[in-house]
């Protein structure tokens, strides 16, 4: 599979973007590779979905939706397109869902956090969204940013060196893990292709992409 199934969060849940060329069985069969392959990382979430690259009929978009969730813990809530009526009716499901999750367990923030804003979590945080430079997420627990991550992120706060801090586009310019803290600067070098994890190894912030040997260290307790 050549990149023919690409995944991004966004700030509704996930965009995936297919590549038009190959025959849609062909395709079919590299989305469910893709969700199985990381369906741990994804875990057991609920989320809107927009497919872009690729004209497709309402059977094939059943189809794709299909392969995601039966690879995968992921729920479906929607899907986002240009049909302006299907999106606000999506657009007020997953606002009701993720009011549901935040009132239960305060562990998912929905939007982009800008220059001046901190977001802080006595547990473990998933940002639906980007960390923009100046932005600011502290964590007692792990951090996860569905997003691109350019601001400071502090995950394990209350000293937890086993803390973790993964993003889909991983290029901050300062990530602490308890008392242990790297600079990177302020040119927003990416740190790697694809979702990053970051942990302490040997007394330093190491980053790394992210593979399956490390998903068992994430939690959201």
């Amino acid at each position: 599979m050549h990149n023919t199934v690409v995944i991004k969060g966004n700030k509704s849940g996930l965009t995936v973007f297919l590549d038009p060329a190959p025959p849609f069985e062909q395709l079919l069969s590299d989305v469910a590779e893709k969700f199985r392959e990381s369906a741990r990382f994804w875990g057991s979430v609920q989320m809107a979905l927009t497919l872009e690259g690729r004209s497709m009929t309402p059977a094939e978009e059943f189809a794709v939706v299909n392969a995601i969730t039966e690879n995968s813990q992921i729920e479906i809530l929607c899907l986002l397109d240009r049909d302006l009526n299907r999106s606000l009716r999506c657009e007020k499901a997953l606002n009701e869902k993720l009011m549901e999750l935040n009132s239960r367990t305060g562990n998912f923030y929905r939007g982009t956090l800008r220059a001046g804003e901190n977001l802080e979590a006595e547990a473990s945080i998933v940002v639906i969204g980007d960390v923009e430079q100046g932005a600011r997420v502290t964590a007692r627990g792990n951090v996860i940013v569905l997003g691109e991550c350019r601001g400071l992120v502090h995950a394990g706060a209350a000293g937890d060196l086993e803390a973790v801090i993964v993003a889909l586009d991983m290029a901050p310019t300062q990530l602490r893990v308890a008392s242990v803290q790297h600079r990177f600067g302020e040119k927003h070098k990416r740190l790697g292709k694809g979702p990053m994890i970051a942990g302490v190894e040997d007394g330093r912030i190491a980053v790394k992409p992210l593979k399956k040997s490390f998903l068992s260290r994430i939690n959201f307790i």
